[in-house]
């Protein structure tokens, strides 16, 4: 398969499939496009030009032997996470660098699953990378089956296993701190609860500043804007007394905003909204969203590096590198001034 065929098949110019494919331009596409051009490179087998050439026979190419899966652990439908999906992006572009496909994507739910179990038992790839949160035995499912494991996401885990990590924990502190230098204290949770560290940093945070914890500023919801958007909405039906709130992600945030907004409340001046990830529609929302910038695309092409490495020998000790991250400062937080609300 060519750019040629990528384009014709997409729909698009092959220039902009070069660009896609290459990663030299994030804005070369709408998301929807980018996520068609890379299943049908994934699918048709596609490999760079550089690469090919060297697998040339006569006028014919081979498809490329080297192969890795991405299993997504938290995420059902990654095509419509804006984390997972960019994640899994940038995994596919460094990797086709290195000679290598993405084979397939599943998520860990369908594990069992005939079809995703028959591609497990197979064993058609060099590696697997494990994308969010994974818990143990799926994790030892994994390395039953794939030799080769890398883990990314925000959550360190207690194994011994390649990990490319951006500390959540640090970078909810980090949105919670910024919220307490602008005098904020009744500070509302919106997100999951169970094994989840960005809450654990939430409560410590409290803790920290000796403020009390309030359950009826917290609410469990699905990581989704119609989770975030139902999660404000009860603990609004709640309490008033609320002057900011910390969102799980982006995505969760943009729902709260919403409802906050048809609650008849305005943001930032009567209730601000800070988050994490810093996903490319955070800067088009109104308000623009503050938020916890997350080096999504170096967390893809790292995670790509180190699992190859492995796969080529290139190191046998389990590697850990964490990324950092910073706050992108934008129009959803402002300063709480004395005696409001």
């Amino acid at each position: 398969m060519t750019l040629k065929d990528i384009a014709k098949a997409a729909g698009v110019s092959v220039s902009t499939v070069s660009r896609i494919i290459n990663g030299n331009s994030l804005n070369a596409a709408s998301k929807e496009v980018q996520d068609k051009i890379w299943e049908i490179a994934r699918s048709g087998g596609y490999i760079p030009n550089t690469s090919a050439q060297a697998l040339k026979i006569g006028n014919s190419e081979k498809k490329s032997n080297h192969s890795i899966a991405c299993i997504h652990a938290r995420s059902t439908d990654a095509k419509n996470d804006a984390f997972f999906s960019a994640l899994t992006r940038s995994i596919e572009q460094e990797a086709l660098k290195e000679g290598y496909i993405v084979k397939y994507s599943f998520s860990a739910f369908d594990i069992h699953n005939p079809a995703t179990h028959h591609q497990i038992l197979n064993n058609e790839v060099d590696g697997v990378a494990v994308l969010g949160r994974c818990d143990k035995e799926t994790l030892k499912f994994l390395k039953t089956h794939f030799k080769k494991v890398v883990y990314t996401g925000l959550n360190t885990l207690d194994s011994e296993y390649d990990q490319v990590i951006c500390d959540g924990y640090a970078v909810a502190a980090d949105a919670m701190e910024f919220l307490f230098k602008l005098g904020h204290e009744r500070i509302g949770y919106i997100g999951e609860f169970q094994k989840e560290v960005r809450y654990s940093a939430y409560q410590d945070a409290l803790k920290k500043h000796h403020l009390p914890f309030d359950r009826d500023l917290t609410t469990n919801v699905p990581i989704s804007s119609e989770g975030g958007y139902q999660g404000a909405k009860r603990i609004l039906d709640r309490t008033k007394n609320v002057t900011a709130f910390f969102c799980i992600n982006d995505i969760t945030a943009i729902g709260a905003i919403k409802a906050i907004q048809e609650c008849g409340f305005r943001v930032p001046e009567d209730i601000s909204v800070i988050s994490m990830d810093d996903i490319e529609i955070s800067q088009y929302v109104s308000p623009m969203l503050t938020t916890m910038h997350i080096p999504i695309d170096e967390m893809g092409k790292m995670t790509a590096k180190i699992l190859i490495d492995r796969i080529n020998g290139g190191h046998t000790l389990p590697l850990k590198l964490s990324l950092p991250f910073y706050l992108a400062k934008r129009e959803s937080c402002i300063a709480r001034l004395p005696h409001s609300r």
